[in-house]
């Protein structure tokens, strides 16, 4: 009887240290992912931190404190690059999401061809920004463009599109929206192609129409997919530069400056540390802005 006490109380323990053993496999698969991360991104960032703090070559650095925040605030231009920045993050996402959706409702109905137009508006995605930029150039040309003349056949007065310091920075914009909304696009249909088709059947037998089939069915089950782009597309509008750069160059003045392009200027004009600093107010102010927004989206998702 003591024998088989003694094996009763000594099995859980067993059991409690090879569950232990079992948990700490998965443990030791998450070692490669965490050095890569470390490496490619916590060891830059602390590097960065440190760099910001001082006045820096390619041979030797010289540590000045917040000398650099301090000097990068009295920026002239650097309140309007932030306006900027936070404007074309909210206009970018907006359309984004809006028309996103749209042509992903569009591509999930029969339509003729439809792979071939799925591939057409996911087209610009694969297409270098550079070069998209520099196409752009040339078609918002005031008096050679092509958008300008063939607005001109039809009796209409084309804008200066990238030379307006009203328009460059919105111009832009639609460009981007341009080359990103197929990005968005195929995430809603994946969120809309996941929605089983028993739903919509029970609906057409109870007699719903095409709108509250979206309405009641569609948007509340794409939230995830939607909240997905909104996050993606808003943090790309935060730290977009090389649109922006190979199209207006911040200009025309600095009307369309954002974050990044007023850190590049400092970098090209040799203020190393300025711009190390430069990057880490960015860095903070896309935490600040898209943190709580991802916390808040995803706090609906897990709510509905």
């Amino acid at each position: 009887m003591a024998v088989a006490t003694a094996g009763a109380v000594n099995a859980p323990k067993k059991s409690r240290v090879k569950d232990r053993q079992a948990s700490m496999y998965p443990i030791w698969l998450l070692y490669p992912a965490a050095a890569i991360y470390g490496i490619l991104f916590l060891l830059p960032t602390i590097t960065s931190l440190y760099y910001s703090l001082t006045r820096w070559t390619l041979f030797n650095s010289e540590f000045i404190g917040f000398d650099n925040f301090i000097q990068f605030f009295q920026e002239p231009f650097l309140y309007q690059a932030l306006i900027n920045t936070v404007i074309f993050a909210f206009v970018t996402s907006g359309l984004k999401v809006v028309l996103g959706l749209a042509l992903a409702v569009l591509l999930t109905s029969p339509l003729i061809a439809r792979d071939f137009l799925r591939s057409v508006v996911f087209f610009p995605v694969l297409v270098s920004t550079v070069g998209v930029g520099i196409t752009f150039t040339i078609l918002m040309h005031p008096t050679e463009g092509v958008i300008n003349e063939t607005l001109a056949m039809i009796g209409i007065d084309g804008p200066g599109w990238l030379v307006d310091r009203n328009l460059a920075l919105y111009s832009v914009a639609l460009v981007d929206v341009w080359r990103g909304v197929g990005l968005a696009t195929v995430i809603y249909i994946a969120g809309i192609v996941s929605i089983p088709a028993d739903y919509y059947e029970a609906s057409r037998i109870d007699g719903a129409t095409r709108w509250q089939q979206f309405r009641h069915i569609t948007l509340p089950l794409v939230r995830p997919a939607m909240f997905t782009v909104i996050i993606l597309s808003f943090i790309g509008g935060l730290r977009l530069f090389d649109l922006i750069w190979t199209m207006t160059k911040g200009g025309p003045g600095f009307s369309s400056d954002v974050m990044a392009s007023v850190v590049y200027k400092q970098y090209q004009s040799g203020f190393y540390g300025l711009s190390t600093a430069g990057n880490v107010v960015l860095f903070v102010l896309i935490a600040v802005l898209a943190v709580p927004l991802n916390m808040f989206l995803n706090r609906k998702v897990v709510t509905r």
